[in-house]
């Protein structure tokens, strides 16, 4: 008979106080890789469309794919910022992006293209869709959100698990990624004049993005 491994980092750091999850770990350690392995299964859908694209077409939709996933640290402190219960049910009740997978793509247009043709796939399953590109947060940012359940076969059971897949262009993800590093190294909130400059660098970025997308439709239909 197999044997569950036990584990002995059991301490975590949640709000200032210690939290010890030493009676749940091993069902986060096989909460982790149920998810991961969902993570892994929509990357790879992603990348065989961009794959089949460059084939058919000559165009890879996808400049590069990230991907994470949270670790227990992290969604416990989700937990308690959101006032959930701590446990797995509410884990995987509540928190719908310990999964993710982050698809850069060149043009606006492709954003779109590759959206669609995950969603037809007929074990994907859309669970929320919030568009930023048209509607943009406050700050600027853009980008298309969804969440999408999709099942995973275990050696006992099949298991339908969320997965956030965030796409938006490069100059969409560079201007994320630099707002984020600007925020992360200021030691306090930002001045409202900051956050007016980083928000005209947004849509300054959106506005390149929109030129270079009229570009490309217009090399695109000759």
């Amino acid at each position: 008979m197999l044997k569950r491994k036990r584990q002995s980092n059991t301490q975590l750091v949640v709000a200032g106080r210690q939290v010890d999850i030493a009676d749940q770990i091993q069902d986060f350690l096989e909460l982790r890789q149920l998810y991961n392995a969902a993570m892994r299964k929509v990357k790879t859908k992603v990348e065989i469309l961009g794959e089949e694209f460059q084939v058919r077409y000559n165009h890879n939709p996808i400049h590069h794919i990230e991907c994470r996933l949270k670790t227990p640290q992290s969604i416990i402190e989700k937990l308690n910022r959101k006032g959930y219960e701590l446990s797995l049910e509410s884990i995987r009740k509540n928190i719908m992006d310990i999964a993710g997978i982050r698809v850069i793509c060149n043009y606006i247009d492709d954003i779109y293209t590759i959206a669609d043709l995950l969603l037809k796939q007929d074990d994907v399953a859309l669970v929320r869709k919030r568009d930023y590109i048209a509607n943009p947060k406050e700050n600027g940012y853009r980008s298309l959100h969804l969440v999408v359940v999709t099942p995973v076969f275990l050696s006992d059971r099949k298991e339908h698990v969320p997965v956030e897949v965030q796409i938006r262009t490069i100059a969409m993800d560079c201007w994320a990624s630099l707002e984020h590093n600007l925020i992360y190294k200021s030691s306090r909130p930002l001045p409202d004049n900051i956050k007016e400059q980083l928000k005209e660098c947004a849509d300054a970025v959106n506005a390149i993005d929109m030129k270079i997308r009229d570009i490309y439709r217009q090399l695109w239909q000759l």
